[in-house]
């Protein structure tokens, strides 16, 4: 069994086709789905799916690449929308200087927001980070010394020192498609010099589809793949591979484990 600790099943990508994709997904062995709510307003759908099946949960959250385009969100808001028994995850929310260096000022105004709602509910925090390296382990640093709180890097691909930094603070590093991309080895390397039991596997579909499906719309059952790719890089059997990434998410989101 595997859990697809980071899709978006609200996306356009995947309209009138939720119930196949979710049936394909556990044909996959692909049992459970978190799907990601990326901006408030897509939040009434994100939770009607969620609602429609029982086997997908759902987290919530601003991300980063429309902290300056979005209304922000408070504290008070993501506290209210966390009394959802569905609700699992605060975010995606980070930091994020490829695209949006520009609104770096904004991401981490809305980072602090999200980082306060993690400690104050529980719920783990879920951080994207693309080229922002530096400033998100110190920030995750800093906050942490200021008040503990459990977090995933979610789609990892950063540098050795980012991973070094979140897994110092007892955080997770989630693994995608792209471990099985032919140029992604530095990536393998950082993930098979980690500590098994810290370790997640998502698609973050519709984007990132692993291989062999590399360039098509990418959808949960293909964690599958990722997690053949993992187990190859921890030099363990996929069933072996697929139970501790289990007991990682159970223990990390322990909403959905209940």
């Amino acid at each position: 069994m595997l859990t697809d600790s980071h899709c978006h099943l609200d996306f356009p990508d995947f309209d009138g086709e939720h119930a196949e994709i979710i049936a394909r997904a556990q044909a996959a062995g692909v049992t459970r789905m978190v799907t990601i709510c990326t901006r408030m307003a897509a939040l009434p759908n994100v939770q009607a799916i969620a609602e429609a099946h029982e086997n997908v949960f759902f987290a919530a959250g601003i991300h980063p690449m429309s902290a300056a385009k979005e209304p922000p969100v408070s504290v008070d808001d993501l506290l209210a929308i966390a009394r959802h028994p569905k609700m699992v995850g605060i975010g995606e929310t980070g930091l994020d200087y490829h695209y949006s260096a520009d609104s770096a000022a904004q991401q981490k105004a809305s980072l602090a927001v999200h980082i306060q709602a993690a400690r104050q509910t529980g719920l783990p925090l879920i951080i994207h980070a693309r080229a922002a390296d530096d400033d998100m382990a110190e920030i995750l640093t800093s906050e942490h010394k200021n008040g503990a709180f459990s977090c995933v890097m979610h789609c990892f691909s950063s540098g050795p020192e980012l991973a070094r930094a979140a897994l110092e603070l007892g955080f997770y590093l989630s693994m995608s498609g792209i471990v099985t991309f032919n140029k992604s080895q530095a990536l393998r390397d950082i993930f098979a010099a980690a500590p098994l039991n810290r370790i997640l596997v998502e698609t973050d579909a519709p984007y990132l589809a692993p291989m062999p499906h590399r360039g098509k719309r990418n959808e949960p059952a293909y964690t599958a793949h990722t997690a053949a790719k993992g187990a190859e890089i921890f030099g363990t059997s996929p069933e072996a591979f697929a139970a501790a990434t289990e007991d990682n998410f159970n223990r990390l989101f322990t909403r959905a484990a209940s």
